[in-house]
């Protein structure tokens, strides 16, 4: 009994020393968020990852609580947003027709498609185009994490994103072929693109942080990084 109380002592410790880094993540999420979904709504969520993370932590697996509570708090967070449906079918039903096309278009072209040729393919002026990436932009927080290959316990683009020095040695050769095909897929995009992809997911600069960088609006990096997801999408095997 002894035991099993100090691993609870120990859980609730590591719960109430986390609650700041729980607001941190939330703000870090909040600009792809739709603005109907509530900041508690969102806590509720992200405090319900970090209660799941502090009860299956393993300190012997050599990694940081925080990095193992943040991908539990994500997570729980995406996990709730996929039971609300947010994302309508009207949105869905656009993405899918942007992403038909850069498909089509990549076949035609051997190589990923302009955003003027992928506007063109659509009969749409530019401006109209980039009015379509502002509305599905909100599907970015989910579409980095689906699954690669169909199975439901394989790996998601995010997965292949983050740093490689938190994985072991044997999990990183398992890996070698879709990390390459990621890397692959990721220089295909534009310059701008891969920017947008590297400091959003790699230095998790907001979108804000990223146009003050990068010198555009805000509107323009939600564009950019709307249509790389769904270049990175279309490229890899489904």
């Amino acid at each position: 009994m002894m035991y099993q109380a100090n691993v609870y002592d120990q859980r609730d410790e590591l719960i109430r020393s986390h609650l700041d880094f729980v607001d941190f993540v939330v703000c870090r999420m909040r600009p792809q968020i739709p603005v109907f979904v509530s900041m508690d709504e969102l806590r509720s969520a992200a405090m319900h990852g970090l209660m799941e993370a502090a009860a299956r932590f393993d300190p012997c697996r050599g990694v940081m609580f925080k990095t193992y509570a943040e991908t539990r708090i994500r997570g729980a967070i995406r996990d709730e947003l996929r039971k609300m449906d947010w994302f309508s079918r009207s949105m869905r039903e656009k993405h899918n027709r942007v992403l038909r096309e850069i498909k089509q278009l990549e076949q035609d072209l051997g190589r990923t498609p302009t955003e003027e040729e992928i506007a063109g393919a659509m009969d749409m002026e530019l401006g109209q185009y980039h009015k379509m990436l502002n509305e599905i932009g909100h599907l970015g927080i989910v579409s980095l994490h689906e699954v690669l290959d169909g199975d439901s316990g394989g790996d998601t683009f995010m997965d292949q994103l983050e740093d490689p020095r938190t994985r072991s040695p044997e999990d990183s050769l398992g890996k070698k072929e879709l990390v390459g095909m990621l890397a692959g897929a990721i220089d295909s995009l534009t310059e701008k693109e891969r920017l947008v992809v590297t400091l959003f997911y790699y230095e998790e600069f907001t979108q804000k942080e990223i146009a003050g960088i990068l010198e555009l609006s805000e509107g323009r990096i939600s564009q950019l990084h709307s249509q790389a997801l769904v270049k990175l999408k279309a490229t890899l095997p489904q």
